[in-house]
């Protein structure tokens, strides 16, 4: 398992190195850390390139990606890569894919209040065009042990099923408890709307019961407020969990594009959330659903 991390020289990429080191932990799992930089090209200031500059430029992200290196406990596999694209998301998306990453795992924008998350640019650009789940560390983000929880945000709407997927899988192969949650923004005088999104969410619950088999504990909780906003700093909230959530229905087919309400969780999230495209398939070799035998089948045939 591979988890790609854009590394940045500041809070930023340190956080990302936090959070990956949180999911690489009790898996055999490597930390890839890239850093983006510019191609060569006609528009650039310096052009046409000279030796000099680029081994500058080179040089500089050579030491940063040591020093981020050097953040990474020992007892974890980790490798760095320098990528030339036109953007610091469009690098990171090629090295997942590349990679076959399980994860994009970048900090939050500059300008957000501790412990919350913002949208900047490159945070934008995957969350809007990617096709590896992408996860997002909140400033100042420090886990204080493992994951100890996962937490998956459901709805009607398409995208949710992928999302909740992805969260039983996490929740197995680590062996921890998988919170289920609807958010409802409402009057508070709606107990009607109250009552059937809890109804929604036990449901889903007791038939996440009877694939797990008692594996891993299981709740369920609808949260609301007047606001979405509102509803999520209702719930509990450990530092060491992990909040996943689906696409937009406006996704296009194993794409992600973040949707408004996710939006609006991830302002006020004190934890990480991680974001799963439309229709995402989740690879045989991290399901716990698929057996060994399948698994040495399916490689075997692959030889052929």
């Amino acid at each position: 398992m591979r988890y790609v991390v854009g590394y940045t020289a500041d809070d930023r990429g340190r956080n990302a190195i936090d959070l990956a080191v949180a999911f690489a932990r009790g898996q055999e799992a490597t930390l890839s850390l890239v850093m983006v930089l510019p191609p060569n090209e006609p528009f650039q200031a310096v052009y046409p390139p000279t030796n000099d500059y680029d081994d500058i430029l080179a040089g500089q992200a050579k030491t940063w990606l040591i020093e981020g290196v050097a953040l990474v406990p020992e007892g974890i596999n980790t490798t760095a890569e320098i990528r030339y694209a036109h953007s610091f998301a469009e690098g990171l998306m090629a090295s997942a894919a590349e990679q076959r990453a399980a994860m994009i795992v970048i900090g939050t924008a500059k300008g957000a209040l501790f412990q919350r998350s913002t949208v900047g640019s490159v945070a934008n650009g995957l969350l809007h065009a990617s096709t590896t789940p992408v996860a997002i560390a909140p400033l100042g983000y420090q886990p204080s042990r493992e994951i100890s929880r996962i937490t998956s945000a459901v709805g009607n709407r398409q995208g949710a099923d992928d999302a909740l997927e992805v969260a039983i899988t996490s929740a197995l192969n680590r062996n921890i408890p998988l919170r289920i949650i609807s958010l409802l923004a409402l009057d508070t005088s709606s107990s009607d709307a109250r009552d059937r999104a809890q109804s929604h969410a036990d449901r889903i619950r007791e038939d996440v019961l009877a694939r797990v088999e008692g594996a891993i504990d299981v709740t369920a909780f609808a949260a609301h407020g007047r606001t979405i906003e509102e509803a999520v700093e209702t719930l509990d909230w450990d530092d060491s969990e992990i909040v996943i959530v689906g696409s937009s229905r406006l996704a296009e087919r194993s794409k992600l594009f973040m949707g408004s309400t996710a939006n609006k969780m991830l302002r006020v999230l004190p934890v990480p959330m991680v974001v799963v495209p439309r229709q995402y398939t989740i690879p045989d070799h991290l399901n716990p659903f698929v057996s060994a035998d399948e698994l040495n089948l399916e490689s075997f045939e692959g030889e052929g």
